[in-house]
């Protein structure tokens, strides 16, 4: 077989091929740009997303290629010359404050897999972890502190027994019937602020600090306004926005 020059031509062929293969994957790789975007909240021992845009800058198409953050890695579709798109890595803070996410990296085996290619993302992402949202519920509390509320208006129905209401909003007829439930009443009047203190709280500072942030997000999905009575410092909604509270505990 040494004798055909045709297995010299296939063999000569395939090892340039082979070698070839680096800067073919170097080019498919290096026309890509990664830049961090602005991502949404972040609570500790919660996963989140750090979102990434990945632009082409070339006409060619680019292949096969991985973001990757540590363990975790996600596929970058196949993006044609001059597109761009989002990728979201999860991510999950071990605790509150302050984080740099980094070391972010794009790998590619493009075209044959006989070269492991990677480029690192050139910036980081600076965040904020928010307390881990953990605790009481608002309604909870709400039931525990009437004098927020106006008289009782009439009857609106009824809610499930979860131990916080009184005895005396038990509805027995309920209880008959193998389901325990409380009557619920509208108000004549919505608090017009509710203030939650951080010292009067049970619990170590973290457990403080993850109703707190419980209570600031039920109260945003609610639209009810209130306050944070904090050491030193009074934090009130509307006039402070909502992350800007959730921050200020997350750095307490």
């Amino acid at each position: 077989m040494h004798d055909f020059n045709l297995v010299y031509v296939t063999l000569f062929f395939l090892f340039s091929f082979a070698f070839s293969a680096g800067p073919i994957g170097v080019m498919n790789l290096g026309r890509l740009e990664a830049n961090f975007l602005r991502s949404g909240r972040f609570f500790a021992h919660r996963e989140g997303n750090v979102s990434l845009r990945i632009h082409n800058n070339s006409n060619a198409t680019s292949w096969s290629v991985l973001l990757r953050h540590e363990a975790v890695s996600v596929a970058l579709p196949k993006l044609k010359g001059e597109s761009s798109a989002t990728l979201h890595l999860p991510f999950t803070p071990q605790k509150r404050g302050a984080f740099i996410y980094e070391k972010s990296y794009m790998e590619s085996k493009y075209p044959l897999s006989t070269v492991r290619l990677t480029r690192d993302v050139p910036s980081s992402y600076l965040g904020v972890a928010y307390p881990q949202p953990k605790g009481k519920s608002l309604q909870a509390f709400l039931n525990e502190e009437e004098t927020f509320y106006g008289e009782e208006k009439e009857f609106d129905g009824l809610r499930e027994y979860d131990g916080s209401q009184r005895l005396s909003r038990i509805h027995w007829a309920s209880v008959a019937k193998g389901v325990m439930s409380v009557k619920v009443f509208t108000k004549e009047t919505r608090t017009p602020n509710l203030v939650f203190t951080f010292e009067t709280l049970q619990g170590e500072e973290e457990a403080r600090l993850s109703q707190l942030c419980l209570w600031v997000l039920e109260c945003e999905r609610q639209r009810l306004p209130f306050s944070v009575q904090m050491p030193h410092k009074r934090l009130s909604f509307p006039k402070e926005s909502i992350d800007e509270i959730l921050e200020r505990l997350a750095k307490h």
